[in-house]
């Protein structure tokens, strides 16, 4: 066990010390003449030597445990931050994942939408479009559609953007529009979506996507936390095209915001 020595208790046993040399000397002097008190005190300053030399070792020894003690406590600490550390990343982590069940989720009803809406043949927008569409527009359209079912949003945005810049006027242009917004919203770029949801409702209000866009224009409305612009914009739904499933839908959406 290390003892740890202070000043004042070194300085106390220096006075002890002292005191014991007098007492001895006096002694030495009393009972055996100059050599022996000479012998006597020499040997008492050899002790006191000692001593001091060995309460200094202490003193060191001390030291050195203090200065190991404090790095012992850094060390700790450190692992501390270092667990947070991890601990926080393991949470983003868990975070991400069920973002990302969420988001598989999403792209499962989405896919499920395009199969109704599509129907049998996904290449074809709807009958009277792809009678009147250029065969050049038909097969960029299909290409543009097979990258967003394909999951690579980011390609498809390219792609169907890119479409409809060369075919402004194309009869496959609305649904473009429809499949660059849900590609955008996939990407969580829901300013924009709501950007090309509210084109094709303004180029082909009566487009079967049309009800469609507007319940994705409330999605991205409810995602940049707007409610009060989703509200108004499912009540639009239910009033401008109250038999489609997407009024359906968003009659249940409403009743659960209110």
């Amino acid at each position: 066990m290390t003892v740890r020595i202070t000043s004042r208790q070194l300085l106390r046993i220096g006075v002890l010390a002292l005191a014991a040399l007098l007492s001895a000397g006096a002694q030495a002097q009393l009972f055996g003449g100059d050599d022996e008190a000479r012998r006597a005190i020499l040997d008492l300053r050899q002790r006191f030597d000692a001593a001091v030399t060995a309460q200094n070792r202490l003193v060191e020894e001390n030291t050195q445990l203090r200065r190991s003690m404090l790095d012992l406590q850094q060390q700790i600490q450190a692992l501390k931050d270092d667990l947070a550390r991890v601990r926080g990343q393991q949470e983003q982590a868990e975070r991400d994942a069920e973002q990302q069940r969420n988001l598989q989720e999403s792209l499962q009803a989405l896919d499920a939408r395009v199969q109704k809406l599509e129907g049998t043949a996904p290449a074809q927008p709807d009958a009277s479009a792809a009678a009147s569409a250029d065969n050049q527009d038909k097969q960029e359209y299909d290409a543009a559609l097979a990258v967003f079912r394909s999951g690579d949003f980011n390609a498809a945005q390219t792609s169907f953007a890119a479409f409809i810049k060369r075919n402004p006027r194309s009869s496959y242009a609305p649904s473009a529009l429809f499949w660059l917004g849900n590609a955008q919203y996939a990407t969580r770029n829901y300013k924009e979506a709501i950007t090309n949801f509210r084109s094709l409702l303004t180029a082909a209000p009566d487009h079967p996507k049309a009800a469609e866009s507007l319940l994705s224009i409330a999605n991205c409305q409810v995602e940049l936390k707007d409610p009060k612009a989703a509200r108004a914009t499912l009540e639009t739904l239910i009033k401008s095209y109250p038999q489609s499933e997407a009024a359906q839908a968003g009659r249940e959406r409403l009743a659960r915001m209110k």
